[in-house]
């Protein structure tokens, strides 16, 4: 998938960017996110700077968390 500026981006750059643009449209802070997939803040906000690879059970706990359908997390932005 190619970015605006023509570079590839990965899954995990789009997966960054979209968990953090779909929480602050929420008004919700990592923590208050994390709450509510069961995960613990550290991880969501690693997610967020890209330095983790998330498992897919995990990916389908935040688009539940935010209410979305799970390939919303990895459209591109």
């Amino acid at each position: 998938m190619r970015s605006q500026g023509g570079a590839v981006q990965s899954a995990r750059e789009r997966l960054a960017r979209r968990l953090r643009a779909l929480r602050a449209e929420r008004g919700l802070s990592q923590e208050a996110l994390a709450d509510l997939a069961d995960l613990h803040r550290t991880y969501v906000g690693s997610i967020e700077r890209r330095e983790r690879n998330v498992s897919l059970d995990n990916v389908e706990r935040l688009a539940a968390a935010l209410d979305v359908d799970i390939v919303e997390l990895l459209a591109p932005t």
